[in-house]
């Protein structure tokens, strides 16, 4: 099971406070953009000044012998809100499946405090939906079991919502905006959102410029969720994640002139699959001065104060995040799952 190697002495420690900046509130997208590929494309440059594009343009951005790798992990609509037989309302949020039926999942339950082992839960036609079992290991999370006597994933599509992410108040008019074009492998509780913003004219227009298109499964799950609360965020302890990199993807990427990353979840699967196994569960845990040894760009979304996703990106291009952050701000950028991007380049200089 991959993990970060340990920080050298040498090495300034890391503090929460340096991933921390001013959000504002209206910066934050609330809606997808139609077409999904207008949106805007800030192009990491190094000391130079950051170039302003939109993400049809990648294809133009890159070269024939480039790889550009996609997480073709699919959302599930795991959020259900239920009802207790006393009447009042309970919600679940179903991180990941624990049997390969799609039946037992590891699950975060509201109000937890109030729910016992063995309660039942309903859907609002009265139906019985789920059981609650004991808490996981972790404390934070529980076992749950799906009662409906239908197919798991059917009975989640007929009655689930998508898993959206708490700064998202909009509703959601369409479900697929919510998920990559690609997306085929059920199983996540998050989109890798990096790839909302890909088409089908840009694939086509990759491949016609010699630019392969590689897949990479990572399904992303409770670490979503959880904040870091440590004030040495490297003590943090990061949720293991399930991945699976085929051999003939990790060769094209010994192969590649650059490999690049559509988001952060298909970075972490590279990554450890080349210093790991090609598959099984992750805690691979990136943050400075951890030593790539797959991803060349990185396209990715503008993220979240104090999150395990910009310890990555500081990881990836450095401080200038900040820099390029600023810009973004200043420029207009939307920011997180339904904003805007950026292609950072670690060897930019």
């Amino acid at each position: 099971m991959p993990d970060q190697a340990t920080v050298p002495s040498l090495v300034p420690a890391v503090r929460l406070a340096d991933f921390d900046y001013n959000l504002p509130a209206e910066a934050i997208a609330q809606t997808p953009l139609e077409p999904r590929d207008a949106a805007r494309l800030l192009i990491d440059r190094g000391s130079g000044s950051p170039g302003h594009a939109h993400v049809r343009d990648l294809p133009d951005l890159l070269v024939p012998g480039d790889l550009v790798v996609v997480n073709d992990s699919r959302v599930v609509p795991v959020r259900l809100r239920l009802r207790r037989a006393t009447g009042g309302s309970a919600e679940v949020l179903l991180v990941e499946p624990l049997d390969d039926r799609w039946r037992t999942w590891e699950a975060l339950l509201r109000p937890a405090r109030r729910l016992h082992v063995g309660e039942v839960l309903f859907r609002p036609d009265g139906a019985p939906m789920l059981e609650v079992g004991p808490r996981r290991t972790s404390g934070d999370t529980f076992e749950t079991t799906l009662v409906d006597e239908g197919d798991p994933l059917a009975t989640l599509n007929a009655h689930g919502e998508m898993p959206l992410p708490p700064y998202l108040t909009a509703p959601l008019s369409d479900p697929d905006r919510y998920q990559t074009i690609y997306a085929s492998v059920p199983g996540s509780a998050a989109a890798p959102t990096a790839g909302l913003h890909l088409t089908a004219g840009v694939l086509d227009g990759l491949v016609a410029r010699g630019v392969e298109v590689a897949r990479v499964e990572l399904v992303v799950g409770l670490d979503t969720f959880r904040p870091i609360t440590e004030d040495e965020p490297t003590r943090h302890h990061i949720h293991s994640e399930r991945y699976s990199v085929a051999p003939d993807v990790l060769a094209a990427c010994r192969a590649a002139r650059r490999v690049v990353s559509i988001g952060t979840t298909t970075a972490r699967a590279l990554e450890s699959a080349a210093c790991g196994e090609p598959a099984g569960r992750t805690r691979l845990y990136i943050h400075r001065p951890y030593q790539w040894r797959v991803v060349d760009l990185l396209l990715t979304n503008f993220h979240l104060p104090r999150t395990t996703l910009l310890l990555m990106v500081d990881a990836f291009v450095g401080p200038r995040w900040r820099h390029l952050y600023e810009v973004a701000l200043a420029e207009g950028y939307r920011f997180l799952s339904f904003g805007d991007a950026m292609l950072l380049d670690r060897r930019a200089r």
